[in-house]
This record gives C-alpha cells, sequence and structure tokens, in this order.
C-alpha cells in the first residue's frame, strides 16, 4: 500500500488524515510538531488542541519525527500554515524523492516573496521537479470530521496526478471535483479570507445582511481581477474553491477570520483577537501580502486597501465602510 505524509496536526490537517485514513486507501502519516499535543493524541485518540471531541481512525498514525513520517512517502499533503511552509520544507528537502507529488492544503500568500504557495513549495523543492496539486474549496474541519456532505476543488495541472487524488480523497461525505486551473484553486481559497475579514467587520458593525451580500459580490470580483492578473482562469472563481469558499467563509460562524472581522467591528483591537486564538486566522497576514501584490501588479482591490488599512493602519472601521461606499460611480 502507498503512504502519504501529512505535514500539519491542526485542525484541518488531522481532519484529512483521519479522512484518508478511514478511506484506507493509503497508509496515512500525520507529523504533530508538539510533543505535548502527540501525547495527548495518543494516550486519548484524539487531537485534544484542535479537533477536540472527534476520535481519530485506527488506521492513523502518529509521530513527532518528521524523518519517520516523511521516510518512503508516495504522496506529500502539506498543511502546515502559509507563512511556515518555506521553513519546514527547507528543513527537510533533502528528504523528498524526484518528482514527488506535493498537494497543499493550507491557504495564504506569502508576506516575504509576495508568491503563492505553488510558487513557494516550487522555489524550495526546485531540484526535486515536484508535482504540485492543491485541495480547496468549502470545508470547515468540525463539519468535514463529523461526516457532513461537503464539496472541494482539487487542482492540478497533470491530469492524470489529479485525477488519482480525486479518487484517494472522496468518499460517501467528502466530493472532489477536478480543476486544472491549480493557481485559480489556490487564489481562490488564499483572497476569500480577505473578504471574509470584510464582512466579520461590517456584521460587527451591525451593517445588516445588505452589505454582506455586497461585500461578498464585489469581493468576488476584486479577487477574479487579482487571478487573472497572476494567470489564473476566471470561471475557476465562480466554483467551490471561489465563490463557494468566500461564501462560507464571509457567513458561517465557525471562521475564523470571519470571527476576527466580527471582533475588530465591535471595537476590539488586533493584537488582542490574535493573542486569545489558538488557531490562525490566515487572512490577516495575507492581507498586507495581497496589498502590496496588488499594488506592484497596479490591480485596483479596494475592499483589500481598506482591509489592510484597519488592520494596519488602525483605521477606523466605520471610516473605511464609508470610503468604499462613497468612491466614483462605475458600471458593474
Amino acid at each position: 500500500m502507498k503512504k502519504i505524509a501529512v505535514l500539519g496536526g491542526g485542525s484541518w490537517g488531522t481532519t484529512l488524515a483521519n479522512l484518508l485514513a478511514e478511506n484506507a486507501k493509503l497508509e496515512v502519516f500525520l507529523w504533530i510538531r508538539e510533543k505535548e499535543l502527540l501525547a495527548e493524541v495518543k494516550a486519548k485518540g484524539e487531537n485534544t488542541w484542535y479537533l477536540p471531541g472527534v476520535k481519530l481512525h485506527s488506521n492513523l498514525r502518529t509521530s513527532a519525527d518528521i524523518t519517520e513520517v516523511l521516510m518512503d512517502a508516495n504522496y506529500f499533503l502539506v498543511v502546515v500554515p502559509c507563512q511556515y511552509i518555506r521553513g519546514v520544507l527547507q528543513e527537510v528537502k533533502d528528504m523528498f524523492p524526484v518528482n514527488p507529488i506535493v498537494i497543499c492544503a493550507s491557504k495564504g500568500i506569502e508576506i516575504e516573496s509576495l508568491s503563492p504557495l505553488s510558487k513557494v513549495i516550487n522555489d524550495v523543492l526546485s531540484e526535486k521537479k515536484p508535482i504540485y496539486a492543491i485541495l480547496s474549496g468549502p470545508s470547515f474541519a468540525k463539519e468535514v470530521s463529523a461526516k457532513l456532505p461537503t464539496a472541494v476543488s482539487l487542482g492540478c495541472i497533470n491530469e492524470k496526478v489529479g485525477r488519482d487524488l480525486q479518487q484517494l480523497f472522496s468518499n460517501s461525505y467528502f466530493r472532489v471535483y477536478y480543476n486544472p486551473d491549480y493557481r485559480g484553486v489556490e487564489l481562490g481559497g488564499a483572497l476569500k479570507n480577505i473578504i471574509a475579514l470584510a464582512a466579520g467587520i461590517a456584521d460587527g458593525l451591525g451593517f445588516g445582511h445588505d452589505a454582506r451580500a455586497a461585500l461578498i459580490t464585489r469581493g468576488l470580483a476584486e479577487m477574479s481581477r487579482l487571478g487573472i492578473a497572476l494567470g489564473a482562469k476566471e470561471r475557476t472563481f465562480m466554483g467551490l474553491s471561489g465563490m463557494g469558499d468566500l461564501v462560507l467563509t464571509c457567513t458561517g460562524d465557525l471562521s475564523r477570520n470571519r470571527q476576527v472581522g466580527l471582533r475588530l467591528g465591535q471595537g476590539e483591537k488586533l493584537k488582542e483577537i490574535i493573542n486569545s486564538m489558538r488557531m490562525v486566522a490566515e487572512g490577516v497576514k495575507t492581507t498586507k501580502a495581497v496589498y502590496r501584490l496588488a499594488q506592484s501588479l497596479n490591480v485596483e482591490m479596494p475592499i483589500t486597501e481598506q482591509v489592510y488599512a484597519i488592520l494596519y493602519d488602525n483605521k477606523d472601521p466605520r471610516q473605511a465602510v464609508c470610503e468604499l461606499m462613497e468612491r466614483k460611480l462605475k458600471e458593474e
């Protein structure tokens, strides 16, 4: 039986590893960096820090030894927070075989390089010539772990690999659609978090459903503009990894990015909010990266600009909304 190494023991990494173990099509090894958490997982059979209450399948192997996890693996699933992916892979890049199949399930844009994760992974593993895939779409770890019906996108330019991965991940409650536009799939997953912050801010200010609907719709247009500038296909943003994930993240109470926005709109300070959270809200750092990237490409992203100003320039959220509403009138 082939082996998959899963890097990242947070809620989503644990959920996907558990799903794959249940599918029983692969040997599944999950790398958990924190030895204290690993001891809890082994003792209680659940990830008490990030996925409490979810019993892990007996087929799932866990280890804090990344060498053991990577050894002889056929597939590599990366679920490390976006800004740490480069550092983790740099440490172990020599352990990857030639042409490794690397599936990324993280979301974001690297701040340092302003690069999407496909470029980060290809940069680090360039000598190995990886085959890259991205798994993204409207999916909360808690709901997938509860085996509630979920559909996502699998982006991969190599159709054979993409179709194989589609089969490996899919089951009766987790449906995977193949899409050759990997760039569009990964950008949809990254950019929607910024709009979710904006939607949360609007909700925190008490602006109602009309404002949220406007932010989702105009946010999708903004996401598509940057995506096209980076070589993605516009139609991808109308699918699960674009519109689907955007709607979920802007409306679902389990969305960490929406919750951060909600608390900002209610007057809390960003530092206090971040310090109170164990899990990462990727949109906070992605906003900084996308703001700079859009400027470098001369792509108009007014919602992103205002979210950036709220997060990093201490702009009053009400003033930010007023400026969005008072922009020069345009055709849709």
